[in-house]
């Protein structure tokens, strides 16, 4: 059962959510005429997903709002949401005017 629920969280999960960020950075970046990149390891050890433009942004699903007061990170970078379903995916933000 746990090697399930890790093969799942590996090759399911975690490339779905990289594939997500990428999306969400390019579409954004698009918007706002500028570039994007995901963020280096060293970036990612500090809560960074990517920049967009010069901005460095996290990029979380909308699930992490509600889980909120119990997670104890402390994000110091605007922070991008998204909801997926199986049939779309929306970016909240403020960064799209």
């Amino acid at each position: 059962m746990v090697k399930t629920w890790v093969e799942d969280l590996i090759f399911n999960k975690t490339s779905e959510g990289l594939i997500i960020q990428e999306i969400i950075l390019k579409e954004i970046s698009q918007r706002l005429h500028t570039s994007y990149r995901t963020a280096s390891m060293e970036e990612e050890s500090k809560n960074i997903d990517g920049y967009i433009g010069e901005i460095p942004v996290q990029i979380k699903p909308d699930t992490y709002l509600a889980q909120k007061a119990i997670v104890k990170e402390k994000i110091n970078v605007p922070i991008i949401y998204y909801k997926k379903t199986d049939k779309y995916l929306t970016i909240i933000t403020d960064m799209i005017k």
